[in-house]
């Protein structure tokens, strides 16, 4: 390729981080949860990816499900893990804050970016960026900020639907890394690539769902979220993983 490439790998178990390295991944989102969009992740499993994996890790930090308003409980946990995370070794984080009339709150977003940038981290705004009213706007205030990178699907359902404004941000988001996500495989990164040969950083989950060992099955009792199966384990599939790799690099 004549540009360098970010394959970025969302990941929430050590299992799952092995897989992306295996498949090629050049460096890792880590959270919790990845099942409801991701929280925060442990300490634990931060050092455990970083001691095992050797890739970049960027921390998600999110407090729960749901929406990007947060309360000011909610916002000083997120800077107290925040500093944590950085301290175990964390190479981002990665977090949005939005008002309720949908813009990026920005004494939040300030303080988050300033946080990594202290300890000579980057700052990713995930896919609250998506949410946001007016994309352009958020996107000045990101340039302003500082922000490293702004992950997005082009405020669709997928990166392929969001296509068309996805190529308008590329345009514009210099100095800002652009990283395209939702949906994200070899096909999507083909059809994205011949479209707008700008687009060069790339997140995927290349998740599948690993059948549970255990052989005994209490059914009707649910732990979580109606509808989901407690005996299904989403995992990193390195051979999806692989397969982008191989079409970043056939590009």
């Amino acid at each position: 390729m004549a540009k360098p490439f970010v394959l970025e790998v969302c990941v929430d178990s050590l299992e799952s981080a092995l897989a992306a390295k295996a498949g090629g991944a050049t460096r890792l989102e880590l959270c919790a949860n990845l099942v409801i969009g991701g929280t925060t992740p442990s300490l634990a499993l931060l050092r455990a990816v970083k001691g095992e994996t050797g890739l970049p890790v960027h921390a998600l930090l999110r407090p729960r499900f749901g929406d990007f308003l947060y309360t000011d409980r909610e916002f000083a946990l997120l800077l107290e893990e925040g500093e944590a995370l950085l301290d175990q070794g964390a190479d981002a984080l990665v977090c949005g804050c939005l008002t309720p009339q949908g813009d990026l709150d920005l004494p939040r977003m300030e303080r988050l970016a300033a946080l990594a940038h202290s300890r000579g981290r980057r700052f990713t705004l995930h896919r609250a960026f998506d949410l946001c009213r007016d994309p352009f706007a958020a996107l000045e205030t990101c340039k302003a900020l500082g922000v490293d990178t702004i992950l997005t699907s082009g405020q669709a359902a997928s990166c392929l639907e969001g296509a068309a404004l996805l190529g308008e941000l590329a345009q514009a988001a210099a100095p800002v890394e652009l990283l395209v996500g939702a949906g994200v495989d070899a096909a999507a990164i083909r059809a994205l690539r011949r479209a707008c040969p700008l687009f060069t950083s790339f997140h995927m989950s290349g998740k599948t769902v690993v059948e549970s060992g255990m052989a005994y099955r209490k059914e009707g009792v649910p732990m979580g979220l109606p509808g989901l199966s407690e005996f299904e384990i989403w995992r990193t599939d390195e051979h999806k993983v692989r397969a982008a790799w191989e079409e970043l690099h056939r590009l």
